[in-house]
């Protein structure tokens, strides 16, 4: 049996070590922390659970393909429940719009906030289906390795169609003009690691994947994907290896031959770097794919500022999900993208999954999760991160309209220092490359390595990009060449 390491054990990584242990492979991962799941880890602290990175399941149809693929269901692993109203945006204390779930009601929405809108909105939508279509059943599978891959199925002669080259920002104000509606449309690309004017109007699928497909959450938290991919790993053979820090490679020519860990060494004949892609090519040194000059060119998705609170106290004015616009987006992602700082006056985003899921905070308590998009790379420290908290609360207690900062009973904060230290990210960064038009497919960084023939790499700063989904994703590609080239080999 060929040997096959995974350098990290996120999605990418499980997903990757899955598909080939399936294929009669002997897989191990090579995790650097005690638990599996990379950036969608997990804690508990005084009878509250906080899920640390992603909060939002959208495209349900990936996971379920993805559990499908190995003969399994999502719901022998997990319950789903689709959350109504779908989230809050907030623009003031007493001004929200409700995006409920399902089309047709958003549609009434959109049209009581400006004539027209809910009609404009079908249409919007309808090109967006399109693009989902494209994008996520064609597009993101593509190991992109060349631009002739991508002549095969004529996804060049539709690039129109799909709106590579037009801006999301021009695009949204082609059904409307209304400020708000405009800011419900553009937020994804807060995370999507670009202004609305830079990012590819291709990702308005992103609209269509929550309105269309529904905002859900698996009940027991977003960790319960891990559990749910861990456990069907390791029933197909896949070996795990937890505090198991990866410090160099030794090689065989144009092969890496061993994995160097800290007081141990391990040999492959495949290894598949779903950790911080920049951080393993440091340690491969002249083996490295990219340069620190081609790295510091590229630009970046945020990092972000997160306060976990445990309150003692429900919240009745709180959903699941609430955005908080009431101040400038525009200056917000300028802060970000254009002119990185610390923001002005920011947006940002709180998660209460107490109000769906008891389980997850003390009975009559209110589990909190707090998240500021910020600029990579920025110098955090305590005196920063508590400006900022003091600056939320106050915004949060005004909208709630009662006191909420004397009843927590539990706080924790996390922000670039800490992503670095817990998973060497690149500057600190949280989701991985910006979707921009230049950082696309077969212009982002490689899944392979140039210079070793049985070198891959996985996961957010590769194709097809961030997010739950694309990593996932992600990993059933690499797999799949790696699949390949090794029967290719034989031949």
């Amino acid at each position: 049996m060929k040997k096959v390491l995974v350098i990290g054990a996120g999605f990418s990584g499980l997903a990757a070590a899955t598909l080939l242990a399936t294929k009669g492979y002997d897989v191990t991962i090579l995790e650097k922390n005690g638990r599996a799941g990379g950036r969608a880890s997990v804690f508990s602290e005084v009878g509250f659970t906080f899920d640390m990175g992603p909060s939002w399941y959208w495209m349900p149809d990936i996971f379920e393909d993805y559990f499908n693929k190995f003969g399994k269901k999502v719901e022998d692993y997990y319950q789903l429940q689709r959350l109504d109203p779908s989230y809050d945006v907030i623009f003031s204390k007493d001004d929200k719009i409700s995006l409920p779930s399902g089309a047709e009601k958003v549609k009434e929405v959109f049209e009581n906030v400006e004539k027209g809108a809910g009609n404009n909105l079908d249409m919007f939508l309808n090109e967006a289906a399109y693009k989902y279509k494209v994008g996520i059943g064609q597009f993101v599978w593509k190991p992109s390795k060349s631009i002739v891959e991508f002549f095969s199925f004529g996804l060049l002669k539709d690039a129109l169609k799909l709106d590579l080259f037009s801006s999301l920002s021009k695009h949204a104000r082609k059904y409307f003009t209304n400020s708000k509606l405009l800011k419900i449309i553009e937020f994804p690309s807060l995370f999507l690691g670009a202004i609305p004017e830079n990012t590819p109007a291709l990702y308005s699928l992103m609209n269509f994947a929550e309105i269309q497909n529904g905002t859900w959450y698996p009940m027991g938290g977003m960790y319960k994907i891990v559990e749910a991919m861990v456990a069907l790993a390791t029933e197909k053979g896949v070996k795990f290896r937890y505090n198991s820090e990866v410090t160099g490679f030794e090689y065989d020519g144009n092969k890496a031959s061993k994995i160097v860990l800290k007081n141990d060494s391990m040999e492959a004949d495949a290894i598949i770097a779903s950790a911080d892609y920049r951080h393993i090519d440091k340690l491969l040194g002249k083996k490295e794919n990219y340069s620190n000059k081609y790295w510091d060119s590229r630009v970046l998705a945020p990092s972000c500022l997160i306060f976990y609170l445990g309150i003692n106290k429900r919240l009745n004015k709180l959903q699941h999900h609430n955005l908080f616009f009431d101040e400038d987006f525009k200056l917000h992602a300028h802060e970000i993208y254009v002119d990185p700082k610390w923001p002005t006056r920011p947006l940002f985003y709180v998660s209460a999954p107490s109000k769906t899921d008891p389980s997850v905070a003390p009975v009559n308590c209110e589990n909190l999760f707090l998240l500021m998009p910020v600029a990579p790379d920025l110098k955090d420290d305590e005196i920063t991160r508590e400006k900022y908290f003091k600056m939320l609360m106050a915004r949060l207690e005004d909208y709630c309209g009662e006191e909420i900062i004397s009843h927590i009973i539990y706080k924790k904060s996390y922000a670039q220092s800490n992503f670095v230290s817990d998973y060497n990210a690149f500057k600190g960064n949280a989701y991985g490359l910006a979707n921009t038009l230049f950082q696309t497919a077969f212009l982002k960084p490689k899944l392979k390595n140039n210079n070793l023939n049985n070198f891959y790499y996985t996961g957010q700063l590769t194709v097809p990009g961030p997010g739950v989904p694309p990593s996932i994703i992600s990993g059933l590609v690499v797999g799949n060449e790696v699949d390949m080239d090794f029967k290719k080999s034989k031949n």
